[in-house]
Order: C-alpha cells, then structure tokens, then sequence
C-alpha cells in the first residue's frame, strides 16, 4: 500500500533499460580516482562490487539540466517539485561479477512513492529496483532509496574533534576528500550536481558550509575498505546516509567484523556517524 498522491501514481511501475559495453576504461579511471594501484583490468576482469556505478550512466542532453545540475524530473522520475535530491541508501546482492568487455544490461523499475513531513519540512522518498543481467544470468540487484526534500535551514559547518577509540580488531581509514576526488567521482559518474563542486551554489544556493561529498563515494570508499580485508567476494552490502560530509575536514572509515557479517561507517570530523553499512561475504572467490 502506498501514500503516494494520485499525482505521482503514475509513475509507479514505470522501468527503463540501459545497454552498456562495460568498456574497459571506465574501470582503469576508477581505480586511477580510488588510488587502487594493487588490482590487475583487463577484459574478462571482475568489477569490484559497486563499480556497477561508473556505467550505464545518464545521458541527459546540457538543455535539459536543471540549475542544480540534476536533469530535469519528468521523464523516467517522478516531477517532485522539492530541490534537495539524495541518494539516501541502497541494499545490494551481488550473485555474480559484471565482467568488463561484456554488455550487459541494467532494468530499473520505480517501486513506490510515498510523500511524509519531517522535521525539516516535506519530504518524497522515491523506491527503486535495479537488476543487473549479463550473458543471461542476473548478477545484481540492487534496491536505491532516493529523498527528495523542500530546502531547509543552512547546514553548520562540522567540529573537529577527537574521534572515538577503535572497536577491537576494527580497521579504519582516514579520507581527506578535496574538489579534486569530488570532481573526477563526478566526472566518473557523469554527474552534475553543483553541490560537488561549485562552492558558491553549494553555500550560497542549498545552504551547505563547503562542497558535498558524494553518498555514492563514501559507500565506494566503504566497500574498497572492506575489500582490503577480505578475500571472499561480498555477497550483500546495504548503506544509510545519516548526515553530509564535507571537504572541510578528513572523515574517518571503519570496518569491524561482527559474528559472520562487517558492520561499517564513515564518522564525521565531529565523531557522528554520516554513513552507516553492513556487509556479508562468503563463497568461492569469482574471477
């Protein structure tokens, strides 16, 4: 059952497909952007678990880029009149590796819409299922939460502060994210959302103290630490963005094994948790 208004029921069951080549050279600028300098591309290679995201890219025309930078809603997405666009978190299962030099395709249906009011005003949550097929088998699926929110108060910029004692046996990474990480993931992602790398619409436009980091990149950076410490592919991996990360300060990574399962987050410089995951791993290694 769904609280969508009758203005936007439409859009539910909506699906787009998308071909891609899975050309080699989108992977080899990841890993150039990720300081990945340890694993071996080449056609027939594996895409690490996330990668999916530097393909099957949108392909709106300049006309018809919104001032944010987003494409203008109306055609696959819903028209949601609310500025603030966020991908807010996503659960994936991976049931096999997209292999580079293969096409593959990628099906997305709009699941639900449901339109709430939160604290900081009106609030459109857009649910979406992306199934990933090659060669005839379903490699991922993955189910993406999108926000859209009316704008709010200006954002304050973060403390630095000490962060907290590392759980035992956890492993962490410390990221200093700058305009250039920012712009080359919003290159790989073909992604013009000024937030991320126009300072003055940032601060001035939506409230921010600095340019945004990417939720998708802090997933990435999630999962890349996770694959630094273990061998055994990633099976499922779900994340939640609690709260932005700016590039005024670095951000702390950590990844603890919990029982059978890794828990993760990205901590902010001020201690909070801005992005909270969870993964499993388990099975024979692929490619």
């Amino acid at each position: 059952m769904t609280d969508a208004s009758s203005d936007y029921a439409d859009w539910i069951g909506r699906r787009e497909t998308t071909d891609d080549d899975l050309s080699l050279t989108p992977a080899l600028a990841a890993a150039a952007t990720l300081d990945d300098l340890s694993t071996h591309f080449d056609k027939g290679s594996a895409l690490p678990p996330l990668w999916h995201w530097f393909y099957f890219l949108p392909r709106a025309s300049q006309g018809d880029l919104g001032l944010d930078g987003h494409p203008r809603r109306g055609g696959f997405m819903p028209p949601i009149p609310y500025p603030r666009r966020m991908f807010a978190g996503a659960r994936l299962r991976f049931h096999g590796p997209l292999l580079i030099g293969q096409t593959a395709r990628r099906e997305v249906v709009i699941r639900d819409i449901r339109l709430k009011s939160g604290r900081s005003g009106a609030l459109a949550f857009v649910s979406l299922l992306c199934s990933f097929h090659q060669d005839g088998r379903l490699c991922i699926e993955e189910e993406q939460d999108i926000v859209y929110r009316e704008p709010g108060p200006p954002v304050a910029c973060p403390s630095v502060l000490d962060w907290p004692p590392l759980p035992a046996e956890a492993c962490a990474r410390i990221i200093a994210p700058d305009p250039r990480l920012l712009f080359r993931f919003s290159a790989l992602t073909f992604n013009a959302h000024r937030i991320h790398y126009d300072r003055p619409y940032a601060m001035e436009q939506e409230g921010y103290p600095g340019l945004v980091v990417h939720g998708p990149l802090t997933a990435v950076l999630l999962m890349e630490l996770l694959r630094q410490q273990v061998r055994e592919p990633v099976r499922e991996f779900s994340f939640r963005g609690l709260a932005p990360l700016f590039d005024l300060a670095p951000f702390r990574l950590v990844c603890a094994r919990r029982g059978g399962a890794f828990s993760l987050e990205a901590q902010a410089p001020d201690g909070v948790t801005a992005m909270s995951a969870k993964a499993t791993t388990g099975g024979k290694a692929d490619h």
